[in-house]
């Protein structure tokens, strides 16, 4: 684990902000802008090189994470007493087969990471964001979590569950000190495309070739001004796409 707080302040005199899937993409961009923010941060991944050397970067915490299992999220979550934001932003896609090919470990590896991941996270942390009395948590779903396209069941199905999954704890938790913050992006250039491609660097690359997608930092900029909010004040579901992609089916390259 790694710890650099600002001098002379300790992590629990500041307000802390927990992302998950922080070693990347979306995740480390939000990192760097909530810290950028005062925040002291606390990355959680499964490549602990990585959150260490971005936690020294930022002046954050960098610990083990796997959400998929529930001993790495209980052994993650030790210690943390009192959360003003979590991101849940780890997950993923695998493949892009048809229905009739469905790959069924794929598909189980998208929802434990995807939505049981989510729910393990969030759950262990309910009484940390409840006892901050002012609690915020941002889940990064997709346009996957509103929409179907061709050969996406998997991944769909995934996100749909997750966004249920995010949706009705708005529900459950309205009356307690707790915002909840759904942000379903759009085509965003970071590893996802290499990830559901099993490494296939061309294939994922072909993905972007021709349109501008979203940044990693323009989510999370998104991000940092859902958290900048004042306490009344819910910014709901974000939906945010490039100006190149009409919808999950539809962008400049396929009309």
């Amino acid at each position: 684990m790694s710890s650099s707080p600002e001098p002379g302040t300790t992590v629990t005199e500041r307000r802390i902000a927990v992302v998950t899937g922080a070693s990347s993409g979306i995740g480390a961009a939000t990192a760097r802008q909530l810290a950028s923010q005062g925040y002291h941060v606390v990355l959680g991944a499964r490549r602990t090189e990585l959150i260490d050397d971005l936690a020294a970067e930022i002046g954050g915490t960098g610990r083990r994470l796997d959400v998929t299992d529930e001993a790495s999220v209980a052994e993650f979550v030790a210690g943390l007493d009192t959360v003003h934001v979590l991101i849940n932003n780890a997950g993923g896609a695998k493949g892009l087969d048809p229905v009739a090919t469905a790959d069924l470990d794929d598909w189980r590896w998208m929802y434990e990471t995807n939505v049981l991941g989510t729910l393990r996270i969030t759950k262990a942390l309910l009484p940390a964001l409840i006892a901050s009395g002012d609690g915020l948590i941002v889940t990064i779903t997709s346009i996957a979590a509103l929409e179907a396209y061709d050969n996406g069941a998997g991944y769909t199905s995934a996100k749909h569950a997750q966004g249920v999954l995010h949706r009705t704890l708005r529900y459950e938790l309205l009356g307690k000190p707790v915002r909840l913050t759904e942000i379903a992006p759009g085509m965003v250039e970071t590893e996802f495309s290499l990830v559901r491609f099993g490494g296939d660097r061309e294939r994922a690359d072909a993905v972007y070739e021709g349109l501008t997608p979203l940044t990693a930092e323009d989510v999370a900029e998104v991000v940092g001004f859902v958290a900048s909010r004042p306490p009344h004040v819910d910014l709901d579901q974000i939906i945010l796409k490039p100006r190149d992609q009409a919808s999950a089916r539809r962008n400049i390259k396929t009309g």
